[in-house]
């Protein structure tokens, strides 16, 4: 019956708008927006169940973009975390960003923690990645909150990757708080994205008290929100009170010392500290020094010793004598701690202790690439880490919380495969790597099929994209979709009015790979593509076109002349310039036909004391292409490799398969 009537007051408000604003969003936002004491009655704690009532653990969602970060810096910013506007300069824009490359890239890679008060209530805030290739990320975090605030852009309203991470906060029973941000751009459309929103959560089958969700108006970068869009206040304090009125406290059966449950959600590492573990306190209670154990499920127990206490403190941490339940704490003194375990007491041997709890359920990874010894004929020049031992070092410390990644021994004892949730999660990790001095022979990324129980049928991953593009290059965009098997789900003009197509479609994950940077080319930069993972489906037969031009070749191993290269230039596009080094099957440009050619860029002028009849014409030689690590993975062919060194990326021919090739002709 709710569920009728809540649709009903839905149909019947949407048929009026007051001041240019869809009725029903506004009805929402009153309807929720109450006190919580009407809601308390409604909503009592079970029998014996205790609410830690100062505290508020949330976690920021959405679709990459959507301005998370911005919003979380607004937060921060109003909390007197900083101590005058001198400090909150030094600071920058994106506090939580604090990588080299999450600045770089522009986009959130890891999750993070930290910590507000706001009228004697702690707000423990996760900030989260937006692009779908992070969403492990996502998924683990959620275990440590009681709601989420889902952050949508007044413009484009939910996407894909918000598809996503809110199906995850719905399956855990959470409340969503919904925040329209970037409402001061010229062309919001505050009732649209609500309403849609609204839809998005009828679809994914939430609960009549999750549909009755409030809604914040808010501009992350102005620091402003209201409950309505033409109403704003000056500051984030209507966002403040939202989260304290409409988001849950925790509730806990107990704060028991024996009752201690405690599950592991992220690692970090501390120079003097050793590792370290993060997670929330579902029950119980825990003091520093006790003693304690980590295990899993039908696991063995790894007792020890707590040998410090942390909790969260605005963006750092501060020690502390003990914790209850409901707080999220960071602790040491337990070195082979992994994500997935539970923090369980081991007082009197821990003859009293509870039972751990499931471990955290993380969405299997669909893409894997090999990563191994670079041993190309310019190996050992610059990097610091060389040999396989390291390499497996890194990329085994690298599992311990990443928990999307996966790790695997291959038959070649220095090659090691990475499997991932797509080509941006391998690439980062390849970064990480090539900046702390690593080098790399990387191969080709390639999907992972799996085999249906059922059926006994092999299939493979499929993606969900979307893409907006101006209408003249949806013609271009079509045809490259259909040459690599998608299938259209849908297709029609964007309503904001800016003249975008929107096209949607199906395809193999395969088919998504090197298709981004060739999309990006034919719409000259102009198009917007969202991917996220759909399903496993039965397996295409045959292979999917990948890129429809070879490769220029170096003849022979050298280096690079301006000579050669004015003969060379004239075959294609080169990514060599003159003084470079180079050797034999290095790639060294893109053949402007299909196949591959070997060409001299190692070739000197003859110097003979005769005239030459072509001495007086002067040819220019065209700046060569800078392909950075993602547009090379982009690029690579079956049979091609990438040399990854901490300041060079050269693609050339894999000498393992061309052995074969030439074994195979005679």
């Amino acid at each position: 019956m709710m569920k009728r009537a809540a649709l009903a007051a839905f149909a019947l408000a949407s048929a009026s708008s007051v001041q240019g604003f869809v009725a029903p969003s506004a009805g929402r936002v009153q309807n929720v927006a109450r006190p919580m004491a009407d809601t308390a009655v409604a909503e009592a704690p079970a029998a014996g169940a205790v609410a830690s009532e100062n505290i508020r653990n949330i976690a920021v969602i959405a679709h990459v973009d959507h301005g998370k970060t911005t919003l979380v810096d607004a937060l921060l910013r109003q909390s007197n975390v900083f101590r005058d506007d001198q400090q909150a300069n030094e600071a920058g824009e994106r506090v939580m960003d604090n990588q080299d490359q999450e600045r770089e890239r522009g986009i959130t890679i890891l999750a993070k923690n930290l910590a507000v008060m706001r009228d004697g209530v702690k707000i423990n805030v996760m900030d989260t990645p937006g692009h779908a290739d992070f969403g492990g990320e996502v998924e683990r975090v959620l275990n440590m909150c009681d709601g989420v605030l889902l952050v949508v852009d007044s413009v484009e309203g939910p996407k894909p990757q918000t598809r996503f991470v809110l199906d995850k906060a719905l399956r855990q029973g959470m409340k969503v708080l919904v925040v329209v941000n970037k409402i001061d751009r010229p062309a919001a459309r505050p009732d649209y994205v609500v309403d849609k929103v609204f839809d998005l959560m009828m679809e994914l089958g939430a609960s009549d008290e999750q549909i009755d969700f409030t809604t914040v108006f808010a501009s992350g970068l102005q620091g402003i929100s209201g409950m309505d869009p033409d109403s704003m206040a000056d500051d984030m304090q209507p966002l403040f009170e939202a989260v304290k009125d409409c988001i849950d406290p925790p509730m806990v059966d107990s704060t028991e010392g024996d009752n201690l449950q405690c599950l592991i959600s992220n690692i970090d590492y501390d120079q003097f500290k050793g590792k370290m573990g993060i997670a929330r306190i579902t029950n119980g209670s825990v003091k520093n020094g006790q003693p304690v154990a980590l295990q899993q499920p039908d696991g063995p127990k790894k007792t020890g010793r707590l040998t410090s206490l942390f909790v969260f403190d605005n963006l750092g941490k501060k020690e502390v004598d003990a914790a209850s339940a409901g707080e999220i704490i960071m602790f040491s003194g337990l070195e082979d701690v992994e994500i997935g375990d539970t923090l369980i007491t081991n007082e009197g041997g821990g003859a009293n202790a509870a039972e751990p709890l499931p471990p955290i359920a993380v969405e299997l990874p669909t893409v894997r690439m090999t990563l191994g010894v670079n041993k190309s004929p310019l190996a050992g020049r610059e990097g610091k880490f060389l040999t396989s031992r390291m390499i497996r070092d890194r990329l085994f410390k690298e599992i311990d919380r990443n928990v999307a990644l996966k790790v695997e021994e291959t038959d070649s004892a220095d090659k090691y495969a990475v499997s991932g949730r797509g080509q941006l999660h391998l690439t980062v990790l390849i970064e990480t790597m090539r900046r702390e001095g690593f080098e790399l022979e990387v191969g080709p990324p390639v999907v992972i099929y799996k085999t249906n129980e059922e059926t006994g049928k092999e299939e493979e991953p499929y993606e969900s994209v979307e893409v907006r593009v101006p209408e003249e290059y949806s013609g271009s965009v079509i045809d490259m979709f259909n040459t690599r098997n998608g299938e259209l789900q849908d297709m029609g003009l964007d309503d904001s009015g800016e003249g975008m197509s929107v096209i949607k479609y199906l395809i193999p994950t395969r088919g998504m790979l090197g298709l981004r940077s060739e999309m990006l080319s034919a719409t000259r930069g102009t198009a917007i593509i969202d991917a996220v993972f759909d399903s496993y489906r039965p397996k295409l037969a045959g292979d999917i076109q990948s890129r429809d031009k070879g490769s220029l070749l170096a003849f022979e191993d050298g280096v690079v002349t301006s000579f050669g290269m004015e003969n060379a230039q004239d075959r294609g596009k080169m990514m060599v310039k003159a003084g470079d080094d180079v050797y034999k099957n290095m790639i060294v440009g893109v053949h402007q036909r299909p196949g591959d050619l070997a060409v001299n860029v190692c070739k000197t002028k003859a110097l003979t004391n005769m005239r030459s009849a072509t001495k007086g014409i002067t040819v220019g030689i065209t700046a060569p292409i800078e392909l950075s690590l993602d547009a090379s993975v982009e690029y690579l062919a079956s049979d091609e490799i990438l040399e990854v060194t901490p300041s060079a990326f050269r693609m050339a021919k894999n000498p393992e398969m061309m052995g074969k090739k030439g074994k195979g002709k005679k």
